[in-house]
């Protein structure tokens, strides 16, 4: 009985749905896709637009006369500035690096253990993190403050990348994978002579790939749009969003170089999740492992 329980449970399962229900379906998708592009799709539009096109009413979705004066504009400003705009780029980059992939290493690293092995106090550490979904980012603002203070990090870049190590949903969702890698696989790798560091590096981690990617895919675009806040005060030490966040200050003027501006930061993360957009979708619809 239980042999054909499994039998029957492997056959290849197809949808049991008609063609005009199919194209319903694939219509509404389509729709609710084009929907969902609208506001990209009006930043674009927004960049290319003079100024008057910018303030004309009622406003108009796509751009009739495309100019580039508003990048233009962009540019002079930034040439005036007394700080270089590749200083700004290469302190966001620097922090975005560090923190994306210092958070990926030390999520998959601490939810191993957690995932494969039970030690006193496991479950306790599990749920501290389970807890600390609850909180957002704003409800531990003083708290982060007051410990970089200590730690004499205010003003350093260290003040932006180390609290974005401690994630928790990075750590979660990697633990939640691991759980799916067969123990066997790693009883094996054991028997062959493979230490923890070797299981973890050429095992653990392809295994959860789409995990680490999801990831980024989330981490990244944090820390790109992170303006620095009330951790830094040197104007050295500003990132990109802080230096063009400025500049979109300047009243209405700048509208042109706002939309400019606007379209420049989305740049870099729609492009990371064009890039990784199959491994997240696994990573949404699958638990990461096939028998």
């Amino acid at each position: 009985m239980a042999a054909k329980m499994i039998r029957y449970f492997r056959l290849p399962r197809t949808l049991n749905r008609s063609l005009p229900v199919s194209i319903l379906l694939f219509a509404l998708l389509a729709l609710f896709g084009a929907f969902m592009a609208l506001p990209l799709i009006y930043a674009v539009n927004n960049a290319f637009k003079p100024l008057d096109e910018l303030f004309i009413f009622p406003p108009r979705f796509f751009v009739n006369n495309p100019t580039m004066d508003n990048f233009l504009d962009l540019m002079v400003l930034m040439g005036n500035s007394w700080v270089p705009l590749s200083r700004y780029f290469a302190n966001t980059l620097l922090i975005t690096i560090i923190g994306t992939a210092g958070h990926i290493l030390l999520a998959s690293a601490a939810a191993y253990p957690l995932a494969k092995y039970r030690f006193p106090g496991s479950r306790a550490l599990f749920s501290i993190v389970v807890l600390a979904l609850m909180f957002s980012p704003h409800v531990t603002a003083i708290p982060n403050y007051m410990v970089m203070s200590w730690l004499g990090w205010i003003n350093t870049h260290a003040s932006i990348i180390v609290p974005s190590l401690a994630f928790p949903l990075g750590l979660f969702l990697m633990k939640q994978f691991m759980e799916q890698i067969p123990d066997a696989l790693l009883e094996a790798a054991k028997i062959d002579g493979a230490s923890e560091y070797r299981i973890y590096w050429s095992i653990v981690m392809p295994n959860v790939k789409p995990a680490w990617l999801t990831l980024m895919i989330l981490q990244f675009p944090a820390l790109w749009g992170s303006d620095g806040g009330s951790f830094i005060y040197s104007e050295h030490l500003k990132t990109l969003h802080f230096a063009l966040g400025q500049i979109t200050e300047g009243g209405i003027a700048r509208a042109g170089v706002g939309a400019a501006v606007a379209l420049l930061l989305m740049i870099v993360p729609i492009t990371l999740f064009i890039i990784s957009q199959s491994s997240v979708m696994q990573t949404m619809a699958t638990s990461g492992m096939k028998d």
